[in-house]
């Protein structure tokens, strides 16, 4: 599976957002995105699974729970891959920044 195909679903870009602040347990993470989304914990599980399954988090068994962390090595690929498009959005946002500091002084 392409990574734009695993972030391409909003419960698992959610799901990274969530462990991006650190470790969290399987039935936290269930939890909170059931919540949000409205779905079950067998379905955040399949989720779960898709990430680890494709390298973008990690579960370690502690007792009877399984901690999930974010893998940032996938991450960090997709963000070589938008280096290519930075040019159309960078000097945009450079300009924008100039025309809001002549803004203050006005």
């Amino acid at each position: 599976m392409h990574a734009f195909d695993i972030l391409g679903d909003p419960v698992r870009r959610r799901i990274l957002e969530l462990l991006a602040e650190g470790e969290l347990p399987a039935g936290s993470i269930a939890g909170t995105i059931g919540t949000e989304f409205g779905i079950s914990q067998p379905a955040v599980s399949q989720h779960l699974k898709v990430l680890r399954d494709n390298g973008f988090a990690t579960v370690t068994v502690d007792g009877t729970r399984r901690l999930y962390a974010v893998v940032p090595e996938p991450l960090r690929e997709i963000d070589t891959w938008l280096d290519r498009y930075r040019k159309f959005w960078t000097n945009r946002l450079d300009a924008l920044e100039t025309e809001l500091h002549r803004g203050r002084r006005s």
